[in-house]
């Protein structure tokens, strides 16, 4: 909710073309230091525009219709008491306010957070719901703490090592754990466990008959309802579905023929409490809680880049950690669950004219007079229209097209992303995000591990020098081995790199007097392959080998002083261009050969 504002941005649907047009004038940038970097929300209510206050009371109340169904229905999900989704909805969208920097985005419970808080939940709490909430506002707590330390230490850039196929196998199986935890709440029927034991369960249940037929066509009708309307975003599908169904039980009093409802929900707002969970794995709850925290800003991060490239306005992931961990963190402390930005709710905000984090105010505080005033409203509320809504999002978690075009253009990332997806509906959600941490990293280095080099020759009518795989017209400088190594050196490539130079040494048409490394490509070095230079240089020098590079970066240079290579190497073994290198050696040798 800061920015600075160029021109307007032109919406392609919704009806964000008027509000797109109101926001013309441009606001002053958040302030980079001091106390207003961490508080955007101040910096914009202090020029905030008083024809802005009716689209975003407009877009509050729109909200609040859509926030109860659904932070109840994910509360559920979540294995805590309905009524602690409505605290996570109020408190987060109230503290992101303040300190998140995008102007629209809508934070609260979201489905993509729902199994892996039920996964640490529901062992912890020995079905005790007031143990059930402990423990879950203790894992917002961790995840808060997780963000802003992330936030104030500018590690935002870290949600960026996880790969698009692994996002989408991560989520893919995270859909599919939420989806069949909803099944039998759907059909009344009883099931438990992981997703391939409650599949299993809820199979045998559905063949023997053990489920409950109105609570099956309730839900089957909400759901149908709910995903009939969800490509017209101007009406509130979910609402309307809810509503139907509630009025439903009402009417035909079908609470009285075993249809399950929500019942009495308790009158009041939250109030400030510490989660301790007294007798419970600690290290589970903080595990959840970084994986929570890991999840929900790479939601966060995606959707934010996606809603600032709408408004042009710029992106900070760190103060964007900071809004997301603040909301986490006083939702901790007042009664909630962890929360993430809403890939449903903030285009709900955007069409109804939101122009800053005013709506999702008036949206909280919507939800806060509900619980004061009317509570009753949702005593017939049918669990199975809860799970219908829940079921409905975990449908839009799904990532297929795109995957298929990644196995058409890269099979194995794929398969890394069919890996993840296994993994997570095998192990668990906690586990699972675990594997897909470490597939990242394996993924981020793998190109590093091994990368491309190549040995250069002369082509014919192309200027400089190019690989000699490619083209084995290339002629070779007699007694030169070029040798171009495409990435940095580093700890794990060391080894690979003094073997692919001996190698290709040993598979030289002649006697190599010397080799030229082009390290263009080389952007660093560690100290483990500084020591490898060094041994390299020795090994070479004993066989009457000289070891030379060119168009090293100067950064690179000066870790070579750094490293106390320079005496390994001396001066002249460095030139500006692969060029220059090989004049310098013909010169040297007294060849006489035509580049």
């Amino acid at each position: 909710m800061t920015p600075d504002e160029p021109a307007p941005a032109k919406r392609v649907h919704g009806s964000g073309h008027a509000a797109a047009a109101e926001a013309r004038r441009p606001l002053a940038p958040t302030p980079r230091t001091g106390w207003g970097r961490w508080l955007p929300g101040v910096q914009t209510l202090r020029q905030y525009r008083l024809e802005w206050l009716p689209r975003d009371v407009a877009a509050g109340v729109v909200l609040t219709a859509m926030l109860v169904p659904v932070g109840i229905a994910y509360a559920q999900a979540s294995g805590v008491p309905a009524i602690y989704g409505l605290y996570a909805t109020i408190v987060p969208l109230l503290a992101y306010a303040l300190c998140g920097p995008s102007r629209i985005l809508v934070l609260g419970p979201d489905s993509s957070l729902a199994a892996l808080i039920l996964a640490v939940v529901a062992p912890l709490s020995g079905g005790d719901p007031a143990r059930a909430i402990a423990v879950a506002s203790l894992m917002a707590v961790v995840a808060g703490v997780v963000c802003i330390a992330a936030g104030l230490l500018r590690l935002g850039f870290v949600t960026e090592l996880l790969s698009k196929p692994i996002r989408y196998g991560y989520m893919n199986g995270i859909a599919l754990t939420v989806l069949v935890s909803q099944l039998p709440r759907l059909a009344g029927a009883d099931a438990d466990g992981g997703p391939l034991e409650t599949l299993w369960a809820f199979t045998r249940a559905l063949l023997d008959g053990r489920w409950h037929g109105a609570t099956l066509a309730l839900g089957v009708a909400t759901l149908a309802l709910i995903l009939a309307l969800k490509p017209s975003p101007r009406v509130p599908g979910i609402l309307l579905a809810v509503v139907l169904a509630t009025a439903a039980v009402a009417w035909l009093d079908l609470g009285a023929a075993g249809v399950a409802v929500m019942g009495e929900v308790p009158q009041g707002l939250p109030t400030f409490a510490v989660p301790w969970p007294g007798g419970v794995d600690l290290l589970h709850v903080v595990a959840g809680g970084v994986a929570i925290a890991l999840v929900s800003f790479a939601d966060t991060s995606v959707l934010s880049r996606t809603y600032a490239a709408r408004l042009r306005t710029p992106v900070d992931p760190n103060q964007e950690m900071v809004g997301l961990g603040a909301a986490n963190l006083a939702a901790g402390f007042l009664q909630g669950f962890p929360v993430s930005s809403s890939s449903s709710r903030t285009p709900v905000a955007e069409a109804a004219g939101a122009r800053t984090q005013l709506a999702g105010v008036v949206g909280a505080l919507g939800v806060a007079a509900l619980l004061l005033a009317t509570p009753d409203l949702l005593h017939d509320l049918p669990t199975a229209a809860l799970a219908a809504v829940v079921i409905a999002s975990a449908l839009g978690l799904f990532e297929f097209a795109d995957l298929r075009r990644i196995h058409r253009l890269q099979a194995w990332e794929f398969w890394l992303s069919m890996a993840c997806f296994a993994g997570v509906v095998v192990l668990g959600p906690i586990p699972g995000i675990g594997l897909a941490v470490v597939l990242a990293v394996i993924e981020f280095l793998w190109d590093g591990w091994r990368p491309h080099f190549a040995v250069l020759g002369r082509v014919d009518g192309l200027r400089g020098y190019h690989d000699v795989a490619r083209y084995p017209q290339a002629r070779r400088v007699p007694g030169l081995l070029l040798f171009r190594w495409d990435a940095p050196l580093f700890i794990a490539n060391a080894e690979w790199f003094q073997q692919s130079i001996l190698r290709a040494i040993d598979a030289a048409p002649d006697r190599i007097r010397r080799v030229v490394v082009a390290a263009e490509p080389v952007t660093s070095i560690d100290v483990t392959s500084a020591d490898m230079l060094r041994e390299l240089a020795a090994t070479l020098g004993q066989a009457g080998i000289e070891l030379h590079f060119a168009e090293m970066k100067d950064p690179v240079k000066d870790k070579i002083r750094q490293f106390e290579l320079t005496g390994a190497f001396g001066a002249d073994r460095f030139h500006p261009t692969v060029g220059a290198a090989v004049d310098a050696y013909l010169d040297a040798y007294g060849i006489d050969w035509t580049p």
